[in-house]
């Protein structure tokens, strides 16, 4: 790496850390709830003890699959990034450099699947042994191959960008990197509703009737534009109750489920509606894309220091082998560290929603009656370890979000 290289990627990571913290400290809402903070309601109040035992038992072995998988899969990438026979079987890629990169990434993709799969099949069992999963064996390999594919594609084509300019630019390539990553991000974000969404399930616009007549409603009281309310057949997948949005601009979306709208009353269902129009109000999607987008350019400027690293000790230094498997390896371990961050900000942003959603329908009893439905349906721990909370909760606790009702009065 030159110098002019070393100083742009340091350069990179100050002013895309820098530029995150300062955006998460103004767009994040930091204080959602305006009696704050909010006091958990007594599970005992509204849940029996036989649904508090089976939550936490379905919980207990949700996690050790989860886990187990997650910790596994970290291992192999850093296995297959960071040591030497880990380096040695990148080198026997065959092909021009791009040929390369996209046989180290499936590779290094499909390796890490493959050890994983046991407990991804013990988890979807145990999905299936509380009535959450209602796929066929098929459908699971079916989501498990349409996963791995997407995966695939995304990191071939942000690492052919990366090492690309990195064997035409080597004194610029960092800078002009970190831009069209971030740049990547924004895009992938704009077109997951029209492109990747439809691979996974099937949209239908909301019939008329109460439901969506109170939909329009609302997004009129919320001031918020919405071209369609979508149905997805979630149905086929999973008993539980969900709807979200996602996009920005003209790819933005409402999507409910279809157990939602065939499970919930019609008032249920506006609160959850009336959740998910605050994120567009609040334009969340926005946020966090901008979020993401400066953190790729922080991240850019990371993996072009570990790259010079790899270079000073002997290693390759723009080429697919001696770059493609560490970058995984760099991308697993920084996402596992970095999920706190992730997680605490997406728990803010999800109470503020709460918040907004109780304000603009006015029935408390509805949100409550919402949120022990779906609490219900998902088996939710209702009382999660503290520490699983702050790495992986990316919502708030049912009881937290219950007891949002009375503080936020």
């Amino acid at each position: 790496m030159t110098p002019t290289a070393r100083r742009t990627s340091w350069a990179l990571v100050a002013v895309g850390g820098a530029a995150f913290v300062l955006l998460a400290w103004w767009l994040v809402p930091w204080d959602p709830v305006p009696g704050g903070p909010v006091e958990p309601v007594r599970a005992e109040d509204y849940f029996s003890a036989e649904h508090v035992a089976r939550a936490e038992q379905y919980s207990q072995w949700a996690r050790t699959w989860s886990y187990s998988s997650l910790a596994v899969s970290i291992l192999v990438a850093c296995y297959l990034g960071f040591s030497r026979r880990g380096r040695a079987w990148a080198r026997r890629a065959p092909g021009p450099w791009w040929v390369q990169v996209v046989l180290l990434v499936a590779f290094v993709g499909l390796a890490r699947r493959v050890v994983t799969l046991p407990f991804g099949i013990a988890f979807e069992q145990h999905r299936r042994d509380y009535g959450l999963s209602t796929r066929s064996w098929g459908g699971y390999a079916a989501d498990v191959v349409r996963n791995e594919v997407l995966g695939i594609v995304v990191a071939s084509l942000a690492l052919l960008v990366v090492i690309g300019l990195a064997r035409r630019l080597p004194r610029a390539w960092p800078a002009v990197a970190g831009l069209l990553v971030a740049a990547m991000v924004v895009l992938g974000s704009f077109v997951y509703p029209v492109v990747v969404e439809p691979a996974f399930n099937s949209f239908e616009p909301l019939e008329d009737g109460p439901l969506r007549q109170g939909i329009v409603e609302l997004a009129e009281e919320e001031d918020v534009e919405i071209d369609d309310v979508l149905v997805a057949d979630a149905s086929r997948r999973t008993s539980t109750l969900n709807a979200y949005v996602s996009g920005f601009g003209a790819s933005r979306r409402v999507v409910l489920y279809d157990t939602l709208v065939d499970d919930l009353p019609v008032d249920q269902a506006l609160s959850v509606v009336a959740h998910e129009l605050a994120h567009a109000k609040n334009n969340d999607v926005v946020v966090g894309t901008t979020l993401g987008a400066v953190g790729a350019v922080a991240g850019v400027g990371a993996l072009s220091l570990c790259v010079g690293l790899w270079a000073r000790r002997g290693g390759p230094a723009v080429g697919a082998a001696g770059i493609v498997p560490g970058a995984l390896a760099l991308f697993a371990v920084a996402s596992l560290l970095l999920s706190p961050v992730q997680n605490g900000i997406s728990r803010q942003v999800e109470t503020r929603a709460d918040v907004d959603a109780l304000a603009v329908t006015g029935d408390p009893d509805a949100f409550i009656a919402m949120q022990l439905r779906l609490a219900s349906r998902s088996v939710a721990d209702l009382t999660p370890p503290a520490w699983t909370q702050w790495w992986f909760g990316s919502h708030p606790p049912a009881l937290s979000r219950m007891g949002a009702v009375s503080t936020s009065r």
